[in-house]
């Protein structure tokens, strides 16, 4: 066995997430849905269910198994198939001892190098070879991660998440602000990257615990780019200064749709073309955005969805303000440092746009 498969840390955490990401859109939409149309979530189904209750239930189902995913995801990533077991045992322990969605994410870890002890040092006769990955690793990494749950690491990581939700339920006015913050300039500069699943990670931990302020911040973070730099084709527009490409101008076209249901990465080229600035423009946009959204408690109940997550909120309209000022703020910052478009740049992509052309009638 590879060391360096032992002590992987990063990896399978964002291997994990980005497995999370279509569960929890998934479940988020499907109960946004169901709550906007007045449906409610079912403990227990007798007879017919109403359609918009079988949609909030089934939201309030995928998100509930948040912590069995996520577990299920770290021990895969390290393990492969040999971690599923563990994984899902993990996750289901983490939830009735209370750890939650950190115990998940952390207990996926002892599941899958678990399983990966199991491969490396279990030895068995040729003739038993056959039931290792279908009896012993299974067997085997199951019982060594269950236990180490419930007797070792369970009962920290639950303190520990009572500990931080009592926390975050005090934080005065001027704390709430500075996290709201930090939270919108890490869950934007990176665009749907690492930094970003990591944040996301956390305040869906929180989330887990009813503290949902966080992750409306990194919903709000998430959107305030392809937001901000279609306000700032227009402001261009107001004050003659021409800041995109027609190339640019179209990809605006598909970004800010895609903004406003809280997917960033339509923003992707336009930020490749002129990184730092935007960067800049994007994090002061999500920590002034993000921090505004913080304190005046912004508090979606579902993890995703952009607008979708509104109707969820009690107050929506703090959410809806927050964004305008940090889509503003972005769109005057990307405005003031930004160049304006050069006419040869015009010229360099009109060249490069009809050699494309070109090459594409050849081929044809």
């Amino acid at each position: 066995m590879d060391t360096n498969e032992k002590i992987q840390i990063k990896q399978p955490a964002l291997t994990a997430i980005s497995y999370l990401i279509p569960v929890v859109v998934a479940g988020g939409f499907l109960l946004a849905v169901g709550n906007i149309m007045g449906g409610k979530n079912l403990e227990a189904v007798k007879g017919m269910a109403n359609i918009w209750d079988a949609f909030s239930t089934m939201g309030g189902l995928i998100l509930g198994m948040l912590p069995i995913v996520v577990s299920t995801g770290v021990a895969f990533a390290i393990a492969d198939k040999p971690g599923i077991a563990p994984g899902l045992l993990v996750g289901l322990i983490s939830r009735i001892i209370g750890a939650g969605f950190l115990g998940g994410l952390i207990g996926g870890y002892v599941a899958g190098w678990a399983a990966m002890l199991v491969i490396a040092y279990v030895k068995v006769p040729k003739w038993a070879a056959g039931l290792m990955p279908t009896l012993i690793i299974p067997f085997l990494a199951s019982l060594i991660a269950g236990l180490f749950m419930f007797y070792v690491l369970g009962g920290p990581i639950a303190a520990g998440t009572v500990w931080l939700t009592g926390y975050m339920k005090t934080l005065d006015t001027s704390q709430k602000f500075l996290y709201g913050m930090i939270i919108g300039v890490l869950a934007s500069v990176d665009y749907g990257g690492a930094i970003n699943k990591t944040v996301f990670a956390f305040v869906l931990a929180l989330q887990a615990e009813g503290i949902n302020e966080p992750i409306t911040v990194l919903i709000l973070a998430s959107m305030v780019t392809p937001m901000g730099y279609t306000l700032a084709y227009f402001l261009g527009k107001l004050v003659h200064k021409n800041i995109y490409t027609p190339l640019e101008v179209e990809t605006l076209k598909t970004a800010f749709p895609m903004g406003l249901v809280e997917i960033t990465e339509g923003s992707l080229p336009i930020v490749l073309n002129d990184l730092w600035r935007s960067v800049v423009a994007t994090g002061v946009g999500g920590a002034v955005g993000g921090g505004f959204s913080m304190l005046w408690g912004a508090d979606s109940k579902i993890p995703a969805s952009g607008l979708f997550a509104v109707p969820t909120m009690s107050r929506p309209w703090a959410f809806i303000v927050a964004l305008i000022i940090g889509s503003v703020v972005t769109a005057l910052v990307y405005l003031i440092l930004k160049k304006p478009v050069s006419a040869t740049d015009l010229q360099e992509e009109k060249e490069e746009e009809d050699l494309n052309l070109k090459d594409l009638k050849i081929s044809d």
